[in-house]
């Protein structure tokens, strides 16, 4: 092999592992454009724009209390179930869902009290509940896992791999998930490539596509190299030389790409900044004090920013911690679930104030669901769970997919109400991505597994 075949395969290399930095936990500002790569030519946004927005719940959301059972019989067992940590009949009643579909023999189910604001949203049909969703290899009965006999997911009930299963289809260790893979079918439809996958929480794998890198910001915007951008030590003429240093050609292949990617960076922030900038002020309040919220509030800003950064296909992520709920999930859990149904029901609102309602999809996603059993004063590590999908665009009032058993040893339960998901993170991404205009013959190079599943249409949109 000749030393040039060399360098080009390790310049490949190092750019595939730079985008995998911090995999689902936070990366440095420095991380913000490692490797990323070249641009199309300029352009506005089309009238087509579309939009993804993964709202990752860490820690594994209880989906016992997200979503309980109202009807008397099935909410019974839920509360001989839970125990000590289940929520009282009489605080779900201002919530109780009426789905356009009716659910099969006479179910009822009403969100958590806490998520009351998305209730109008809900019945507006821009809100719909996602039943059993969870990491799967291929359709799964309860006798196939119990005898091993079909493909697991591998390390279930692990933190750290159900998340980058759920993100990546893999393990802790991937490289690429999912929304990253869907940004690379999209980026060079984008006037500025480096704006198709947009981190607001840090790193997460989901976002690192095989060529599209994720760019990340703060809840405050671009985040800025402040020794080049600014006087350094009270003298610009040493932030300009600084600024020379780490931007100048190199002849190093590693050093030259470093170089590349900070002149990148530096340029990226100075478009941001000034999209952001020009922007009016959002009428649509956030709790800002809520991290979730001032993730989505920039989300939004960004999103009616979309001409200047000449964006016609988006993904954006954003997250949410403290859901590892072994204990004190009475007390801590109702907290998370208001921060989550304030900042969801400011940015549909804000989606609806600045016109892009129908061209925006957001969806919640956590590592695993918990157990439908308590221990005591929380639930444990789990598999299945129930999620959100909202936007102008979404068939909502509904309850997609098949809701559970509300029992120990039913036919849904791998074991103290863990549930055995019934519909397929696969699935899910494949109808998002469809959505967003991915083609049936380009769905395995973004959800790779989903050819095991005949259903990869979820039904989801109008």
């Amino acid at each position: 092999m000749n030393v040039s075949n060399l360098r080009a395969m390790q310049r490949r290399e190092f750019l595939r592992r730079a985008s995998a930095l911090g995999v689902t936990g936070v990366a440095a500002p420095w991380a913000l454009n490692l490797a990323a790569i070249g641009e199309a030519a300029a352009q506005s946004a089309p009238s087509d724009y579309k939009a993804l927005v993964c709202i990752f719940l860490y820690g594994g959301n209880d989906y016992g209390n997200t979503l309980v059972p109202y009807d008397q019989t099935n909410y019974n067992a839920y509360a001989t179930i839970r125990q000590t940590i289940a929520t009282p009949r009489d605080q779900l009643t201002a919530t109780l869902l009426n789905p356009v579909v009716a659910l099969p023999s006479g179910r009822q189910m009403a969100l958590a009290p806490q998520l009351s604001p998305l209730m109008p949203i809900f019945n507006a049909g821009h809100l719909g509940v996602l039943a059993n969703i969870g990491t799967l290899v291929q359709p799964t009965t309860l006798a196939q896992y119990k005898a091993q006999s079909v493909p697991l997911p591998p390390k279930l009930f692990s933190h750290n791999d159900q998340q980058s299963v759920w993100q990546a289809s893999t393990p802790e260790g991937a490289i690429s998930g999912w929304g990253g893979r869907l940004g690379d079918l999209f980026m060079n439809s984008n006037g500025n490539s480096t704006f198709t996958c947009i981190n607001v929480s840090g790193n997460a794998v989901f976002m690192s596509g095989k060529q599209a890198v994720q760019y990340q910001l703060s809840t405050n915007g671009a985040v800025a190299i402040n020794g080049i951008t600014k006087a350094m030590y009270g003298s610009q003429a040493c932030a300009d030389a600084m600024r020379s240093l780490i931007t100048a050609q190199r002849s190093h292949w590693m050093e030259q790409e470093l170089n590349r990617v900070v002149s990148r960076s530096v340029s990226a922030q100075s478009i941001v900044s000034t999209a952001l900038a020009g922007l009016p002020a959002l009428k649509t309040p956030f709790n800002t004090a809520n991290s979730l919220a001032a993730q989505l509030q920039m989300v939004a800003k960004l999103i009616a920013a979309r001409s200047s950064l000449g964006a016609s296909r988006q993904v954006f992520f954003v997250s949410l911690g403290g859901f590892d709920l072994h204990d004190f999930l009475p007390d801590q859990h109702p907290t998370l679930l208001t921060n989550i149904g304030s900042a969801m029901a400011s940015f549909h609102d804000a989606m609806v104030e600045i016109g892009a309602n129908n061209q925006v999809t957001a969806f919640t996603a956590s590592d695993f669901g918990r157990t439908l059993t308590s221990n005591g004063d929380g639930s444990d590590h789990g598999w299945g769970s129930h999620h959100f999908i909202m936007g102008g665009a979404v068939k909502g009032a509904r309850i997609f997919g098949q809701l559970p058993s509300v029992s120990i040893n039913g036919p849904d339960d791998v074991g103290q109400g863990r549930l055995l998901p019934t519909t397929a993170v696969d699935q899910l991404g494949a109808t998002l991505a469809s959505w967003m205009g991915v083609s049936a013959t380009n769905l395995p190079l973004v959800m790779p597994q989903i050819a095991n599943y005949s259903m990869r249409d979820l039904g989801l949109f109008a």
